[in-house]
């Protein structure tokens, strides 16, 4: 029972001091004891029947409280009550849920519509993509947007935990100066409402996240806290270890990395925002004819090759990892993407189970243009090398969220840009007609 905490972190364990041991030393787990009859497990771990029962009751009646489907007449236990208070999500309709949230905006209007408002408060919200596709820019802008009153943002302190660099302060100011919202606004945010830590390892980020976040959001009210980013630390000291027995030590570690931000998010109402790196995903055997029909033979990077490769291999199994990557990476939903611009969110399809919403942030060479755009500037060290060049098209994509619906298969996402204020959309269509008149 060594996960019991970890499911339920409140629950009275001091009332089953005579069970949980020899349960953890039977190897008998939270789900164990949920999903097997009661005298199985009794007899696995030697103990009185009644008793197990006991203890798993309690366990479902917990459950179903924080779920809100406990019935009236469900046995009540001691302490259940602290256990259960305010979780009755599933009794209230689906309008009561989404206007008990509170949204973070990025301070533009068309990329908030996209994302339904903006960031809410009690999930964890994933932002990927490779380097210079902007995602510091989007981190630096909910910094900020978080301290402003409702409707904008919660009027609560931030905290930006780095796992990479230091907390860019001189582009903070620079948004600060720069955006009209925020530059204008009568309750402007503040560089010293923004805590900081720093995790230059992995020990480190355990510590500072089980002990350290935990007294920090409840001292501070902390309403945003950012991690910056999540996979440079499992990247640096497991990149080498891939064996069996480490795949899954880091697995175990994700779950509870993600249990434990889901616990601080939901228990404190504020939003948690992380950051991950992507890597290259690289073609299959059996590759279609439809990814090899778009590779140039002369030249891979060419937007309308001369000639072209084609296969009638078997297209993959609907079962398969690399048919279904396309649900959840943010990558591969178009038909017409070619595998070389393929990309995955680091820390696999575990790490994707733990979160609640993943925002990709799609970064393609525009072959079209040159040069820099308006109001485009450039800042050194931050976020990736070439952010600032118009030669770059980028795109954001809600790739899954449970209080907006996704990006379709056929979209590209909101266009957007990052400029000296911070990152907006791009209507390209009303450019092209202001233009042509």
């Amino acid at each position: 029972m060594t996960d019991l905490l970890h499911t339920i972190p409140h629950f009275p364990a001091k009332l089953y001091t005579h069970l949980l041991p020899s349960l953890e030393k039977h190897l008998i787990t939270t789900t164990d004891l949920l999903t097997l009859d009661a005298l199985e497990v009794a007899k696995r771990a030697q103990l009185p029947l009644l008793d197990v029962r006991r203890l798993a009751n309690h366990v479902v009646a917990i459950l179903q409280g924080q779920l809100g489907v406990k019935t009236d007449n469900a046995p009540s236990y001691q302490n259940v009550g602290e256990c259960q208070a305010d979780h009755g999500s599933l009794r209230k309709t689906g309008k009561e849920v989404t206007t008990r949230l509170s949204p973070i905006s990025t301070l533009d209007p068309s990329i908030d519509a996209a994302l339904g408002g903006g960031i809410p408060t009690g999930y964890i919200t994933e932002i990927t993509g490779e380097s210079g596709a902007g995602k510091t820019q989007f981190l630096l802008t909910l910094l900020l947007a978080a301290q402003l009153p409702p409707p904008d943002g919660l009027s609560r302190p931030t905290l930006y935990i780095s796992t990479e660099h230091h907390l860019p302060t001189n582009r903070l100011a620079q948004l600060l100066k720069n955006h009209p919202m925020l530059s204008s606004h009568p309750s402007p945010p503040s560089l010293n409402r923004i805590l900081t830590l720093n995790t230059p390892d992995l020990e480190s980020q355990d510590h500072i996240l089980t002990y350290q976040l935990p007294v920090a959001l409840a001292r501070h009210n902390v309403g945003l806290v950012i991690l910056d980013s999540v996979a440079a630390n499992y990247r640096a000291e497991c990149s080498s270890a891939n064996t069996p027995s480490a795949l899954a030590t880091r697995s175990a570690q994700l779950v509870r990395l993600g249990a434990l931000l889901r616990s601080l998010s939901h228990h404190h109402n504020c939003a948690i925002v992380v950051a991950n790196q992507v890597a290259d995903r690289f073609a299959p055997l059996f590759t279609t004819s439809r990814a090899l029909a778009s590779v140039s033979v002369g030249n891979v990077f060419s937007s309308s090759p001369a000639s072209t490769i084609t296969s009638s291999a078997p297209a993959p199994s609907v079962l398969s990892l690399d048919h279904q990557q396309r649900f959840f990476t943010g990558w591969g939903a178009e038909p017409s993407t070619p595998f070389h611009n393929l990309k995955t969110p680091s820390l696999g399809l575990v790490w994707a189970n733990q979160i609640t919403c993943r925002i990709a942030l799609v970064k393609e060479r525009d072959y079209g243009s040159a040069g820099t755009g308006e109001g485009e500037v450039a800042v050194d060290g931050i976020g990736g090398a070439e952010w600032n060049s118009r030669r770059w098209r980028r795109w954001m994509r809600v790739v899954f969220a449970p209080w907006v619906k996704g990006t379709g298969e056929r979209e590209k996402g909101v266009e957007f840009e990052v400029w000296i204020g911070g990152v907006r959309a791009i209507h390209r269509a009303a450019a092209q007609s202001q233009r042509a008149m």
